[in-house]
C-alpha cells in the first residue's frame, strides 16, 4: 500500500502548513476571518489534495483486485 506521508511533497507541503500558522498569529485580530484564515485553509488543502489522490488511487486498485477476484471465482463456478 502507497503510503502517502512518505512522500517528500507532502512533508514539505505539511511544512508549509506549520509555516503558515506561524506566520499569520502575528497578524492584527481583525484578520483572524479575513488573510489569516484564507491563508491557512490554502495551505492545508495542499496536503490533503496530496492524501485525497493517493486514497483514490488505492481505491482503484482494490476496485481492480475485486474484479479479477469476481472473475476468478465466475471461472471456478463454470468449470
Amino acid at each position: 500500500m502507497h503510503n502517502f506521508k512518505k512522500l517528500k511533497i507532502w512533508n514539505e507541503s505539511m511544512e508549509l502548513v506549520s509555516e503558515s500558522y506561524k506566520s499569520t498569529r502575528s497578524f492584527p485580530k481583525f484578520e483572524t476571518y479575513g488573510l489569516m484564515n484564507q491563508m491557512n485553509r490554502c495551505a492545508v488543502s495542499i496536503p490533503s489534495n496530496i492524501s485525497e489522490e493517493k486514497f483514490k488511487e488505492l481505491e482503484q486498485k482494490i476496485k481492480q483486485i475485486q474484479k479479477m477476484i469476481s472473475s476468478f471465482k465466475s471461472g471456478l463456478k463454470l468449470s
